[in-house]
């Protein structure tokens, strides 16, 4: 769930983390979406055929077009695109400009994946929402069924049914951020105001490329010929990479260390409770000051140059957010899962690293935002994942370890091989917890109220976790929760 909130609410503790009024309409639309062939389910295909944009074009078509009315913001990237994203959406909301945010996966509720100034959409707009496209769908259907090519997938869906959300909503601005990749991701039929690509690491090779020269091309395919664009990539392949593409369609490319630079400022300590920090930005534009960090870790002083130097691209399209405005938004900014304290005594935190690179930010940010202190990993991940790779990266930073899995998809590593691989990497013998409820309970047992339980490793496991958590009614008592 996104929202302006520093801390979570007291519906997300309760029965928001439920299905909201599971009635039977919404039950329907949901069965509908979810019977689509769902990729962030089954794992993503290797084969372009199955991520061609000729289909999203019809889908949009037959819906009248919504994107086209939209001023959009298109955000690529491996790793910060959701922080930016979210990010560039409270400044801009902020400023008083009504901002559509699209971002995916969701944690909890299809609808956080639409929302408007942190509103989600509710549950009769998802229903209204979805009978609106069904019909479009299902024309895709009957056409598709002649041919050797699917109907629409999911994603499409859910990205169609955003754009009409946003249009329906008259937003001002849209935030639109890329699912996968950028060149063929169903986000990429919009002609954004701004393409913004935030970093370059390696995930997702099987599909696009197993160098950082090809991922970077991928996502420089939101590149638009005359339209300006922001990059947040400094490894030289892969910036060579986004430069080419940006020469071949005319774009005012504007690079970090380049055209804009940032200064992280560290807390001071000692510690005694997480704090995030601050930034100094300074773009060809603009000196925006130190600026207080909106989420917590070093990496996100480089999401929030990013932030910056795009209101600063955009204010040069006439475009107005101020630096008050970036202010206010930022300080009541929160996204769940990105490494989220959710409680203390001891400290709870909730991060979404699925990759080595992100699981590289995570490391960086217990060891320069937390306190020091005794810690516990609680870690699982998906078939499809670097484990080794994060777990080297993460295992020096715990004095303990429990291996566990998601229980809701099918992509999740077995704990006792989780466990295995810990044991190979370091000679450490972990425990293979079931379950993040019995991995949430065990880690409490281990862990005394100065230490700190650490949950990542994959999306899916960060959202099972935050909801046992959160959900005071069923989760065991791990720490306080933070009100």
């Amino acid at each position: 769930m996104l929202t302006w909130n520093s801390r979570p609410t007291q519906a997300e503790k309760g029965e928001a983390i439920r299905r909201p009024d599971m009635n039977v309409d919404y039950q329907d639309r949901l069965d509908f979406l979810y019977g689509r062939l769902n990729y962030e389910w089954l794992g993503m295909p290797k084969l372009t055929e199955e991520l061609r944009l000729g289909r999203m074009r019809k889908l949009l078509r037959l819906l009248g077009d919504p994107h086209e009315s939209l001023r959009i913001i298109h955000v690529a990237g491996t790793k910060g695109k959701g922080s930016t994203s979210v990010m560039i959406a409270a400044a801009l909301s902020a400023s008083g400009l009504r901002t559509g945010l699209f971002c995916s996966p969701h944690l909890h509720r299809l609808e956080e994946r639409f929302s408007v100034d942190g509103v989600e959409a509710t549950p009769d707009e998802l229903v209204a929402l979805t009978d609106a496209v069904r019909p479009a769908v299902e024309t895709l259907d009957a056409f598709c069924a002649d041919s050797r090519y699917r109907g629409p997938t999911f994603f499409e869906i859910t990205t169609a049914m955003g754009l009409l959300h946003f249009q329906r909503k008259a937003a001002g601005a849209v935030v639109l951020e890329v699912g996968m990749g950028g060149r063929l991701d169903s986000t990429n039929v919009v002609h954004p105001e701004l393409a913004v690509i935030t970093t370059i690491s390696f995930d997702h090779t099987r599909q696009l490329g197993s160098t950082l020269g090809a991922i970077a091309t991928e996502k420089a395919g939101i590149l638009k010929r005359d339209c300006p664009a922001i990059s947040g990539v400094i490894e030289p392949e892969a910036r060579d990479a986004i430069r080419h593409v940006a020469g071949q369609r005319r774009c005012m490319l504007r690079e970090l260390d380049c055209d804009f630079r940032y200064q992280y400022i560290r807390p001071e300590t000692p510690l005694t409770r997480p704090v995030a920090g601050k930034v100094h930005v300074n773009t060809w534009r603009t000196d925006w000051g130190e600026i207080e960090l909106p989420l917590l870790g070093p990496h996100q002083a480089g999401n929030v140059a990013v932030a910056l130097a795009s209101l600063d691209a955009l204010a040069e399209r006439g475009w107005n957010v101020g630096r008050d405005a970036v202010v206010r938004g930022f300080a009541s900014l929160r996204w769940p899962a990105r490494v989220e304290v959710l409680g203390e005594a001891p400290w709870l935190v909730v991060d979404s690293s699925h990759n080595v690179a992100s699981a590289e930010a995570l490391a960086s940010t217990l060891q320069t935002c937390f306190p020091a202190t005794r810690r516990t990993l609680i870690y699982g991940t998906s078939r499809d994942k670097d484990m080794r790779g994060q777990l080297q990266v993460l295992l020096p930073l715990f004095d303990q370890v429990i291996a566990t899995r998601y229980l809701e998809n099918p992509r999740s590593v077995a704990p006792e091989e989780v466990a295995r691989t810990i044991e190979e990497l370091d000679g450490r013998v972990a425990i293979a917890a079931a379950d993040p409820a019995e991995a949430l309970a065990e880690a409490r047992r281990r862990t005394g109220p100065d230490g700190l339980i650490c949950v990542t490793g994959s999306l899916f496991l960060a959202a099972e976790a935050r909801a046992l958590i959160l959900n005071e009614e069923s989760a065991p008592a791990v720490g306080r929760i933070l009100a």
